[in-house]
């Protein structure tokens, strides 16, 4: 009787010892935000937004040089119009100083759905990446380690380099 107990306790601290040894998970990290800026892909689609914005700016930069010309023409001359006049020029500066933000507000939209188009693609790519890495190197976790997103002590296996080489670069 007492060798059966020996053997069921023994049984079951083996049980309880393979199992903590098996619940321990595979843990690693990667700097996403790091990936993702030396991807070609990314920096090409960077470089496109900026010559879009710069598209931009030159429009927004000329319309107002001729709002700052018309007013300063009806500035210069509303002492030689009648009151009714001058009184539709503001209301036209007004609208134009309108149109002028409107369009502002339109290209920073137009800026951020061509963001999100371009680099929606380039993140699914770097995390299809990340998990095809993490799945051959037998990893269950992987943390972003990327500045200001709270990991602190980063021992684990980096899967930087090897993503890297799996995106080719």
């Amino acid at each position: 009787m007492k060798n059966v107990k020996k053997i069921a306790v023994a049984l079951v601290l083996f049980v309880a010892a393979t199992s903590f040894v098996n619940a321990q998970s595979k843990i690693a990290h990667i700097n996403v935000q790091q990936l993702l800026s030396e991807m070609p892909e990314m920096i090409a689609a960077q470089s496109e937004l900026k010559k879009l914005e710069e598209t931009y700016s030159a429009d927004l930069k000329g319309s107002m040089t001729e709002f700052q010309n018309k007013a300063t023409q009806y500035q210069n001359e509303s002492t030689s119009k009648s009151r009714e006049e001058n009184e539709k020029r503001a209301i036209e500066l007004q609208e134009i100083q309108k149109n002028i933000q409107n369009a502002e507000q339109a290209a920073m939209q137009e800026m951020q759905k061509k963001q999100q188009a371009l680099f929606a693609p380039i993140s699914e790519k770097a995390k299809a990446s990340i998990e095809k890495v993490a799945a051959a190197q037998g990893v269950d976790y992987v943390i972003d380690a990327s500045p200001g997103l709270s990991l602190i002590v980063a021992k684990g296996q980096d899967l930087l380099p090897l993503v890297k080489q799996d995106l080719g670069f």
